[in-house]
């Protein structure tokens, strides 16, 4: 039977085990036709608060349990996903509309979450510190913060819930995961059912399927001490005033505008090969995509006409046929706004090289040359496969278009001069920078965040978790009371 059967999920959430939702069940369809794949059970407000009592009840005997165990149910956790790989990836390319390569690549990430999330737990937990008194010992310890919340997006759906999830379990907490309802099955049901088969005890994690009710109640609920949210920058400013007004801890990762440079001196085939990637990678639809085209004039015009000649020779299509490039956007809305900001934009004056045509969710790759910071396809985040580029004369005008924009998540520059790209790198106000690569980075070992419309500078990955996941403990112990004046 596979991991993801129908027969598990359907009509069902994952909390304190398989069980029929209150809310009204939803349909769960394949994004490239439309065919349903099952009806997944949706939680109102009342499952939220069962299973944060629940995860309550849970949490201290699984904080007090030996960090080589929480290290192990992250290792069978692996094995399952391992296991199962095919039967996994076959499903996100029907439920996302992602192509089999992302698909996998997706599942090698979140391989790589878990791994990292083990080693979390047998590395330092607190710091020794001074006392005045001689003989007290005296400590600052991490302690789990009780109950996470993460609210996770449709569009990297296992890896963008699993790299809040696993940290925040292996730490000792509890979570309430509420995925995208795009993707309830590759972003919630796939989670529950590997920690199933990884042992994690009852009560820890609970997968609560639903729409912006269902996060406003995880984000609400008493027992939540940490809000960890991924998704748009509006969404991301509501989950952070309701958070703020209860004094919660919140991580936001939210949306992405982000600069890809070309400098005079790049490798012009390179530049074109790593900017394709990051712009079209699943159409377009991560965070992290290139957004902006910023090419030196003597280079711009070759520039444009290699990457119209690659996109042109992409196929557009259904993911599960193996010769598809470029599969649906997530919804027939998703694709008839792209369309308006590439019409919108053109009628500002940009110029279209290729595409710009839609089919139901599916969109052609488009190039816009000679775009301006007036256009739609300059300041918006695009979310679709939309390759706007833009000219500019030196690297003082290339810093201020890349940083004419509200978010601040990633940047590429892309030049022959290692010291330049570092000095230009320490000039734009962005979470990360890639020199001679591309604007899609990421790695469980290493802090990935922005800041702006991008977020609010919080921190995945690595020993980051810890500030996230965890909080100080001042702990002093003595052999025998002390006295004191009275």
């Amino acid at each position: 039977m596979s991991i993801l059967d129908p027969e598990i999920w359907t009509g069902r959430l994952y909390s304190s085990g398989w069980r029929k939702g209150s809310g009204t069940p939803a349909a769960v369809s394949e994004a490239a036709t439309g065919t349903r794949l099952g009806t997944i059970g949706t939680a109102t407000a009342d499952d939220v608060a069962d299973a944060g009592a629940a995860a309550a009840a849970a949490q201290p005997g699984w904080a007090a349990t030996s960090f080589r165990e929480r290290a192990a149910v992250m290792h069978r956790a692996v094995a399952a996903l391992e296991a199962h790989r095919d039967d996994i990836t076959d499903f996100m390319i029907r439920e996302t509309g992602c192509t089999r390569p992302k698909a996998a690549q997706e599942i090698v990430k979140a391989v790589g979450e878990l791994t990292a999330s083990a080693a979390l737990v047998d590395g330092p937990c607190g710091d020794l510190l001074p006392h005045e008194t001689p003989g007290v010992l005296s400590m600052a310890r991490r302690v789990p913060v009780g109950t996470v919340g993460v609210i996770s997006p449709w569009n990297a759906p296992l890896m963008l819930a699993i790299r809040a999830v696993a940290p925040a379990l292996a730490l000792g907490n509890a979570v309430l995961l509420k995925p995208a309802p795009e993707s309830p099955v590759s972003g919630g049901v796939l989670l529950a059912r590997i920690f199933q088969e990884a042992g994690l005890p009852d009560g820890l994690l609970h997968v609560l399927p639903g729409g912006a009710d269902t996060g406003e109640a995880v984000v609400r609920s008493p027992h939540t001490a940490v809000i960890s949210f991924t998704g748009s920058s509006a969404a991301g400013r509501r989950v952070g005033e309701i958070a703020g007004g209860m004094l919660k801890r919140v991580v936001l990762e939210l949306g992405g505008n982000n600069a890809y440079i070309v400098l005079d001196d790049a490798d012009l085939d390179a530049a074109v090969n790593n900017a394709a990637w990051g712009s079209l990678l699943h159409q377009g639809q991560i965070c992290m995509a290139t957004g902006r085209h910023l090419v030196h004039e003597s280079l711009a015009d070759a520039y444009v006409e290699r990457l119209t000649a690659h996109v042109r020779s992409l196929t557009v299509g259904d993911p599960t046929r193996p010769e598809v490039r470029v599969g649906p956007l997530i919804s027939e809305r998703q694709a008839d706004r792209v369309h308006e900001i590439v019409t919108a934009s053109v009628a500002a004056g940009s110029v279209l090289r290729a595409g710009g045509t839609q089919d139901g969710p599916f969109y052609t790759p488009t190039v816009l040359d000679r775009v301006t910071p007036e256009a739609r396809a300059f300041h918006d985040e695009i979310f679709g496969p939309v390759l706007p580029v833009t000219r500019f004369s030196d690297d003082d005008e290339a810093v201020e278009l890349a940083n004419a924009t509200r978010y601040g998540l990633s940047a590429a520059i892309h030049t022959g001069s290692l010291g330049r790209g570092l000095a230009l790198a320490g000039r734009l106000r962005t979470g990360m920078v890639h020199i001679n690569g591309q604007t899609i980075n990421d790695a469980p070992h290493v802090p990935m965040g922005g800041t702006g419309d991008s977020g609010n500078g919080g921190r995945y990955g690595g020993h980051w978790n810890l500030d996230e996941f965890t909080q100080w403990q001042w702990v002093t112990a003595r052999a025998t009371p002390g006295t004191y004046p009275v």
